[in-house]
């Protein structure tokens, strides 16, 4: 990898607050499907990706964290291009709905491997995944595995390794889909909390808006593969989105309802 690019990802990991992230015209198909990303996520801010299913919302989180290449276009994070760039080497982590627990390793064990892939971890590093369970109200579980744990449980142990990672950039790929409605809540106000200490960039691919409206700062429409439409989230709540979004969440006037028509 690039020394520089290595450099400036490490220095960006390093510092408190979030990272811009660009796709510069970003082209990206498989079969016959085709997607077209170009859009802007502010440094430090919550964007809800929103979409009906097969709008490309897993996709575009894929190419910003690395699991995917485009075709042609630029993946920009903090100003760097990091389109060759593996995902070790990105300043990003993400959160997916099954959580990507080891089912044989301990809570303390799986929040560990943000540290070291290899769990080898020094005082500093114990000390960080103690801090990061607290934080997630995991204290007292470390000994614990995934299969002892709720699924609200284990959701908070992917969001521990996430702040053990301490990345800009954080990905969330509807990772509280599997919840109840107040199980979700919880974790909405965690991630909400880890925000306003962290003040990281998040990209949140939600089905629900009422998860959006509580949540984002801004919101990202996609449909057939592209962006049909950007703005705050007060905007597009408020009727200013686009009739394709309304149409989305239900919206009847200028009102909406808090699940969206189509089912996940």
């Amino acid at each position: 990898m690039n020394p520089r690019l290595q450099a400036a990802n490490s220095a960006a990991a390093a510092a408190s607050g979030g990272a811009h992230v660009r796709l510069d015209e970003v082209a990206f198909g498989y079969g016959e499907t085709e997607f077209f990303f170009d859009a802007d996520f502010a440094a430090g801010e919550i964007t809800a990706v929103l979409g009906p299913s097969g709008s490309g919302k897993s996709t575009l989180l894929n190419l910003v964290a690395g699991f995917e290449a485009p075709r042609s276009g630029h993946v920009l994070i903090g100003g760097e291009d990091v389109t060759a760039a593996p995902p070790s080497a990105r300043p990003v982590s993400m959160v997916f709905q099954e959580n990507n627990l080891f089912a044989h390793l301990t809570v303390a064990e799986n929040v560990g491997l943000g540290r070291s892939p290899a769990l080898k971890l020094g005082y500093e590093d114990r000390a960080a995944v103690a801090e990061a369970l607290s934080r997630t109200g995991l204290a007292g579980k470390e000994r614990r595995l995934p299969r002892e744990l709720s699924g609200g449980e284990r959701q908070r142990v992917a969001l521990a390794r996430v702040l053990v990672r301490d990345r800009p950039v954080l990905l969330l790929d509807e990772p509280f889909a599997s919840l109840g409605p107040a199980l979700r809540d919880d974790m909405l106000e965690l991630v909400d909390g880890v925000h306003a200490e962290r003040r990281m960039t998040v990209l949140f691919v939600t089905h629900q808006p009422h998860d959006a409206r509580r949540l984002a700062h801004r919101v990202v429409f996609l449909e057939d593969g592209r962006v049909a439409a950007a703005g705050t989230a007060a905007d597009f709540f408020a009727g200013a989105g686009p009739a394709a979004f309304r149409r989305y969440i239900g919206a009847d006037g200028g009102g909406s309802r808090d699940v969206a028509r189509k089912p996940t």
